[in-house]
C-alpha cells in the first residue's frame, strides 16, 4: 500500500508533505503528556507490524493497524502513522522519501474515518471494531487507487482493490479481537 517514489508526482507529493507538517502542527499542539505514552505504543506496533509480510493472491501484504490507531488515538494517528512511515521509508525503502507525506495522507484518512466509525455511539461496541479496522485498510487504497488512475498508474488497479478487500476484513477480525481483549482486562488505554 505504500507509493513509491516516480508514480506521483513531484509538485503533488511536496503539496502532501506541507500539508503533512501542518497537520501534524495542528494535532502536536493539542496534545497532552499522558497521551505520549500511546502514542509512542502504537508507533512501535504499526512499525513492527510492517515488517511482518503475508503473501496474499502473488503480492505481499503486512497489516496497518490504522483502524485500531484510529481508535485509540483518535487525531493524534496521524503524526504517529508519519513517523511509523518515514523510519520504514528510511530503513527499509517502504514507500519513498518523497511520497511519505502522500503515502501518510492516505494511511492518515483510514485512521480518521476508523475515528468517527468507532465514535458512533448508536452501533454496538463489537460492530464499532469491526468498522473501524475495516476503513483503516480500505480507505487508504481507495485514496490510492484515485491517486493511481490520476497519475496514470491505473493498470491492475481492480486487482490490488481485491486483494486488500481481503486484508481489510483480516484487519478487522484483529481489530476486534484487540478491542475485546483491553475490554476483558480492563485497560483504560480505549476511549
Amino acid at each position: 500500500m505504500h507509493i513509491s517514489d516516480g508514480i506521483i508526482s513531484v509538485p503533488v507529493c511536496l503539496a502532501a508533505n506541507a500539508a503533512s507538517v501542518i497537520i501534524i502542527y495542528q494535532v502536536g499542539k493539542k496534545t497532552e503528556p499522558e497521551d505520549i505514552p500511546k502514542m509512542g505504543m502504537m508507533g512501535a506496533a504499526l512499525f513492527v507490524a510492517s515488517l511482518v509480510h503475508f503473501p496474499l493472491a502473488g503480492a505481499s501484504i503486512h497489516l496497518g493497524l490504522f483502524g485500531l490507531a484510529g481508535i485509540i488515538l483518535g487525531k493524534r494517528a496521524f503524526p504517529v502513522i508519519f513517523t511509523a512511515l518515514l523510519l520504514q521509508s528510511l530503513i527499509f525503502q517502504h514507500g519513498g522519501l518523497l511520497t511519505v507525506g502522500v503515502n501518510s495522507i492516505n494511511m492518515g484518512a483510514g485512521a480518521f474515518v476508523a475515528m468517527f466509525l468507532w465514535r458512533w455511539r448508536q452501533l454496538p461496541e463489537y460492530v464499532r471494531a469491526l468498522l473501524a479496522g475495516f476503513a483503516g485498510i480500505i480507505v487508504p487504497v481507495m485514496l490510492m487507487a484515485i491517486e493511481f488512475q490520476l497519475s496514470g498508474y491505473g493498470r491492475g488497479i481492480v486487482y490490488l482493490l481485491s486483494i486488500y478487500l481481503l486484508a481489510a476484513l483480516v484487519e478487522s477480525g484483529i481489530t476486534l479481537s484487540i478491542v475485546k481483549f483491553f475490554r476483558r482486562v480492563k485497560s483504560d488505554i480505549l476511549p
